[in-house]
């Protein structure tokens, strides 16, 4: 059986591959960061929340320009 170790360390490098969409709107700076967050969170378990979390964190952020 595992020791607490491994499995604290499985349970973080779980998180973090879990987390990778939120991260990346946050690093890019998307305007709807928050809104992705909340989306991987709470969908991210299937599978389909979750590539649908990466894929809006990594389309543009279409932010009105100012002339």
């Amino acid at each position: 059986m595992y020791d607490y170790l491994t499995m604290l360390l499985l349970f973080a490098a779980i998180f973090l591959v879990y987390m990778i969409p939120t991260w990346i709107a946050c690093w890019r700076g998307h305007k709807n960061h928050l809104a992705i967050f909340a989306l991987n969170f709470f969908l991210g378990w299937s599978a389909i929340g979750w590539v649908v979390a990466l894929v809006w964190s990594l389309l543009a952020d279409q932010r009105p320009r100012r002339h």
